[in-house]
């Protein structure tokens, strides 16, 4: 019954249905139902509402909870890095992989580093190491299909573009059955390979048809939606100089709100759009657009690569 109300809470998200979903919860509780699955719904639904004191309570109810604790410390730590703050995000993250060691659940101990270790891929190059670090830990801890599958994204989005190929390759080969690896995770995974090489972008745009069923849905490795697939299809169409299919792709991701929830592409979202303003050669658009991302992350940690980027996009501007 846990599972089917906060099932019901997720999917009334992923339609911006957000009353529904609070309503959907309520009743959970009228009816005493209590678990992780429903703070961890009820959770995503504080951070939609900007609601800092709702997420800090669900957080709190899971402390000192084995085989809980360990889900809500790492949910935390994507509403950190969401807005920035990478090094709150790494210690929630250890918190997280302690936590689920100490539960001996080595998988989402492994899940969790490899979350941790995508995140850091995804906040820029200077960050590679820190991400190269991450992904060999959760592939030791316990290298399961969900734990193959984001390790291999994450080395895709550090730029190790020969390890992400023969990843993928294993991976295809080992799950050819796999709905959601052979149609949304590969296609991510190789046309993320085929934009580190560059003006290839036509290709990625390609590859990442297989996914377009299914973009939409909530892949079961993050328990949430992340809209990978269309995150890095804006990222091909920039690529590609294409600025108008770029902000489709991007406003895309900021219109879902309800799926990819406080997953850090929603944050960088925003910096992908103002890229692509900036290529479409609205420059009054693109300033507004980093001023937005920038409000975003104005308490983020100065050092992060990606953060830097944009702020000397940002200067070019003027």
């Amino acid at each position: 019954m846990i599972v089917t109300y906060g099932n019901l809470g997720l999917i009334y998200l992923a339609l911006n249905r957000t009353d529904d979903a609070s309503t959907t919860m309520e009743r959970a509780r009228a009816r005493k139902l209590d678990g992780e699955w429903l703070h961890q719904v009820a959770y995503e639904m504080a951070f939609l509402r900007n609601d800092p004191a709702g997420m800090e309570r669900h957080v709190s109810w899971a402390i000192g909870r084995p085989g809980d604790e360990d889900f809500l410390l790492s949910v935390q730590s994507d509403t950190e890095a969401y807005y920035g703050r990478l090094e709150k995000a790494r210690d929630y993250s250890r918190r997280a992989i302690d936590s689920a060691r100490g539960a001996e659940s080595m998988e989402a101990a492994a899940l969790w580093q490899a979350n941790a270790a995508l995140r850091e891929a995804e906040f820029g190059n200077g960050n590679a190491v820190a991400a190269e670090q991450g992904i060999a830990a959760a592939l030791a801890l316990a290298p399961g299909r969900d734990v193959r599958i984001l390790t291999t994204l994450a080395l895709a989005r550090a730029g190790d573009s020969s390890r992400a190929k023969a990843a993928a390759e294993r991976l295809e080969k080992d799950y050819a059955d796999d709905t959601m690896v052979k149609f949304y995770w590969l296609p991510t995974i190789y046309a993320a390979i085929t934009n580190n090489n560059g003006g290839h972008a036509e290709e990625a745009i390609s590859v990442l048809q297989a996914a377009r069923p299914y973009e939409l849905g909530l892949p079961p490795q993050l328990s949430v939606g992340t809209l990978y697939p269309v995150f890095v299809r804006g990222q091909a169409y920039l690529l590609a100089h294409d600025g108008d299919l770029a902000i489709a792709e991007f406003q895309k991701v900021i219109d879902h709100r309800g799926i990819v929830l406080n997953f850090p592409l929603g944050a960088l979202a925003r910096l992908g759009l103002a890229r692509a303003y900036g290529v479409q050669g609205d420059m009054a658009r693109a300033r507004s657009a980093y001023q937005d991302f920038f409000a975003l992350w104005k308490d983020a940690d100065p050092d992060i690569p990606i953060l830097k980027e944009a702020k000397v996009e940002y200067a070019q501007l003027q």
